[in-house]
């Protein structure tokens, strides 16, 4: 517990301050973090961090990564590329690969590789949107995490009985998950009386619920990848919480929700 808790001040101390600085220093941070956590998904499946295979990958991620400004800036010009022309080029250079190397690098591998390489890409690249739309986004996004994090550990060790889901993650419970919702939601109407977002309290409270919904199943999807590939951590870059992709797993499914729906509203 001492070592989660150092671990977990240290961290915060590297990151909320860049994530408050922005610009290009925020941007490098998280292409950094992005591929660790890709390269976390890479040893999981036991493909060679250091080969052509992980080169593409990395590769794909990084161009998902990019604003899309410069992808519209290119269609305007007459330069025609995308973001999804991008992608199938990378699907057909991966399968031309699994024959050059004699389906050493096997088709599974090929699309757990361009799967991975768009999960972490986007989930990363609307992290750098949301912090462009306003820091208050960013931070009402990591209190909603955090707030239902605990809110689960809180109310399923106090009133724990119903497993959620077993066969993913024991420890779980729906009690934990709804006190996960509860909690999330008191500490939004807070977040929304201090910082207020441009947006009615109400609209703020149902946002709230569907974000910590969508956290937690950001959550246990990890939690799937380890269970399914045996491991216990997705890395050991954090001592005593794991890695990149077990701090932001819940982020990764939030962040393309909250930008939806404040570019809806």
């Amino acid at each position: 517990m001492k070592q989660r808790t150092i671990t977990a001040i240290v961290a915060a101390l590297i990151f909320l301050p860049i994530v408050m600085l922005g610009g290009w220093p925020f941007k490098a941070f998280v292409y950094i973090i992005a591929s660790i956590a890709l390269l976390e998904l890479v040893r999981m499946k036991k493909i060679a961090r250091y080969s052509v295979a992980s080169g593409l990958g990395l590769l794909l991620m990084w161009a998902l990564m990019f604003p899309y400004e410069v992808f519209d800036e290119a269609i305007t010009s007459g330069d025609i590329i995308t973001k999804s022309e991008i992608t199938l080029l990378a699907v057909l250079v991966l399968l031309s690969y699994t024959v050059l190397v004699k389906n050493r690098f096997t088709f599974d591998d090929a699309g757990f590789l361009l799967l991975s390489a768009i999960y972490i890409g986007m989930g990363f690249n609307y992290l750098m949107e949301t912090r462009e739309e306003g820091l208050e986004y960013i931070f009402f996004a990591l209190f909603v995490v955090w707030a239902t994090d605990t809110g689960a550990y809180l109310f399923g060790r106090a009133l724990g009985k119903h497993k959620l889901w077993p066969q993913i993650s024991p420890k779980k419970t729906i009690e934990g998950s709804v006190g996960g919702i509860i909690l999330a939601c008191v500490v939004a109407l807070i977040f929304q009386l201090v910082y207020p977002l441009e947006h009615s309290l109400i609209i703020v409270l149902l946002v709230t619920v569907l974000v910590s919904m969508a956290g937690q199943i950001g959550d246990l999807v990890e939690s799937a990848f380890k269970r399914h590939y045996a491991v216990k951590d997705s890395g050991k870059i954090l001592p005593g919480h794991g890695g990149v992709l077990d701090r932001f797993d819940s982020l990764i499914f939030i962040l393309p929700i909250l930008h939806l729906i404040n570019f809806i509203s």
